[in-house]
Parts: C-alpha cells; sequence; structure tokens
C-alpha cells in the first residue's frame, strides 16, 4: 500500500475501524508505519497511542483484541478502512462503540420496518392498524397470510409482470417478517442460521 504518512508531520494515519461483518464504526485511532507493519504481521490492529506514546495493540489489557480482516486506502492515500472482527466491547468504556452504539446489524429499511411491526403489534390498536389485527388472530392466521402471499407471488413469478411481481414478493416479505416476530424472532436470527451454513 502505497500510503502517505508525510502528509502529517507527525507521521501518523488516521485508521477506521469498522465491523468486518456488521459494517459498524467501532472507533477511530491512528497508525504510523510501524503500527501498520504490526498490525499486518499480527493480525492484531496495533495503534500509535498519542497519549502513551508508543505502539499499542488494542487489547492488550482488557484482551478486548480486534482480529485484522481487511485494510483499504483511500483515495488521497492518506486514510485507512480497516475491516475487523472485534472480540469482546470496543471502547475503553465498555460499549460496543466508542459512540455509544450496540455493534448489532443494520438491514437498513428492513430493520426500520421491524421496529414498526413490533410497535403496531405491542399498541394492539387493532381498530388502526392492519398488523395489529392480525397479529390478534392468532399465529395461525399470520402463518396462513404468509402462505396466500407465497401462492401469489410464485403465480407472478411464471407470469410476465415484473411490477405486479414485485408487489406480492413485498407483500410476502411485509408477512414473513410479522410471522418471524409471532414465532419470537428477527432477522437476526435468520442472518445467524444462514451463516451457520455458510463454509
Amino acid at each position: 500500500m502505497d500510503i502517505d504518512f508525510n502528509k502529517n508531520k507527525d507521521g501518523l494515519v488516521p485508521a477506521i475501524i469498522q465491523d468486518a461483518t456488521t459494517k459498524n464504526v467501532l472507533m477511530l485511532g491512528f497508525m504510523n508505519e510501524d503500527a501498520l507493519n504490526k498490525t499486518l504481521q499480527t493480525k492484531l490492529v496495533t495503534f500509535f497511542s498519542r497519549t502513551k506514546n508508543r505502539l499499542w495493540t488494542k487489547g492488550e489489557e482488557s484482551g478486548n483484541t480486534l482480529d485484522l480482516v481487511d485494510i483499504k486506502l483511500d483515495c488521497d492515500k492518506d486514510t485507512l478502512l480497516v475491516q475487523v472482527n472485534p472480540k469482546g466491547p470496543t471502547c475503553h468504556k465498555g460499549t460496543d462503540t466508542c459512540w455509544n452504539e450496540e455493534n448489532t446489524s443494520n438491514y437498513g429499511f428492513f430493520s426500520t420496518l421491524e421496529r414498526i411491526i413490533t410497535e403496531r403489534i405491542e399498541n394492539k390498536d387493532t381498530q388502526n392498524s392492519y398488523v395489529a389485527s392480525l397479529f390478534a388472530k392468532g399465529i395461525n392466521k399470520v402463518a396462513q397470510k404468509v402462505g396466500e402471499e407465497a401462492v401469489e407471488t410464485v403465480i407472478e413469478a411464471m407470469d410476465n409482470n415484473e411490477e405486479l411481481f414485485l408487489y406480492e414478493s413485498a407483500d410476502l416479505f411485509f408477512h414473513y417478517l410479522m410471522l418471524l416476530q409471532a414465532k419470537g424472532f428477527t432477522l437476526k436470527d435468520i442472518e445467524a442460521q444462514l451463516k451457520s451454513r455458510h463454509h
């Protein structure tokens, strides 16, 4: 890697630490050339500590290491994106990230949709909420609805109307999220199941 360690007079470049799986940013540190070389050799993320004025391997005292997965260099060649598998909390305050956030998978709008479904189920407003009213009828009705939407999706898959196929696919996915919650699961459980099969 052609890193410009001389852009700053201190010979340090920022190293953004990102969980390789969840893609969440965990912390920001600084590396000089020696820290980078040690990181590459040991596969444990090592920084140059400005307060200790020495190399510092994350987790050398706490055991909460950052196992190296990959390093990418930005377009200006002066910032590193370091992808890791964290072992334990990353922040010295005991939190998953230095922004006091949980390091959990986020599926974009799908996670938002999961939260909306949860809120509507908990509010139990069966008069104004389709989700609450279907959920109130019990798991058999929710499962039946998933089956109906699956059949409709299959029918549209065999036709040439792409718009209808996407519409039914969205209906199927939405009702499947409801069924997952009715069974006490979330997308994270499905992710874990799929990851366990991946070799």
